[in-house]
């Protein structure tokens, strides 16, 4: 239970519980040997707790890892490195162990994805995916397997589709990338792209994330500042202002 003090001793909420409670169990042992994490369930109090985000995060990215067949090295240092960045040298060194723990067993990817899903604000659902998208990036590309699995996941966690394909077009080029992004078709108008623009900066804001912490909120700007370079090329592009 020490390697995993930092983490996992308090403020998981629903996680602790069901279908994620069970791989948790799986992994960290004892710590859940009080706890029917098989058939409990909690309510949804309206705010994702932060280290429940962060094990979800971990379970989800597991699935996303083993999609091709194979674990890499430099997908483990992607997500060795977000942790690193984000909450620092200590916490990323758990998240890694505890992620190999993860690694080592099935997990039921829909019962856990409906659980987030029933039990995670819609922003921080978004955060997930796009995070989800950047371990697949690690090697410098998404395999298909990757892609369905995320899609897959995005599908039970009740992401749109429009959103699905606005996040995947952050990370797989192509020619009209920059109006996924955006939510809308090339034949925009000049007035639909600008309405578009400042819907998406909304829903993508840091601040929708702030209940998870500074550390994520600052890892949603990546996110943010996507939906900004779009806005800014097609606007280069119609010569607009």
């Amino acid at each position: 239970m020490g390697k995993y003090g930092k983490w996992i001793t308090g403020g998981l909420g629903f996680a602790l519980f069901g279908p994620l409670g069970a791989v948790l169990g799986f992994a960290v042992g004892s710590l859940f040997d009080s706890a029917d994490i098989t058939s409990s369930r909690t309510t949804y109090t309206g705010q994702t707790s932060r280290n429940g985000f962060i094990v979800s995060l971990l379970v989800l990215v597991s699935a996303v890892m083993k999609a091709d067949g194979k674990v890499l090295k430099s997908e483990l240092d992607y997500v060795k490195r977000y942790f690193l960045q984000s909450f620092g040298e200590a916490a990323a060194a758990e998240a890694v162990l505890l992620l190999r723990d993860i690694l080592k067993q099935h997990v039921p990817l829909k019962d856990v994805s409906f659980q987030i899903r029933d039990n995670m604000d819609y922003s921080s659902r978004l955060q997930l995916l796009h995070l989800l998208y950047g371990v697949a990036m690690a090697d410098g590309v998404v395999s298909p397997e990757e892609v369905n699995v995320i899609r897959e996941i995005a599908g039970y966690l009740g992401i749109s589709q429009p959103d699905l394909d606005s996040i995947s077009a952050m990370f797989i080029p192509n020619n009209d990338a920059n109006y996924k992004i955006l939510e809308v078709e090339p034949t925009a108008t000049d007035e639909e792209i600008k309405k578009a623009y400042r819907r998406m900066a909304i829903k993508y804001h840091p601040d929708k994330v702030t209940h998870l912490g500074d550390d994520i909120r600052k890892s949603a700007e990546e996110k943010f500042q996507r939906v900004n370079q779009a806005y800014e090329k097609i606007k280069k592009e119609r010569g607009f202002v």
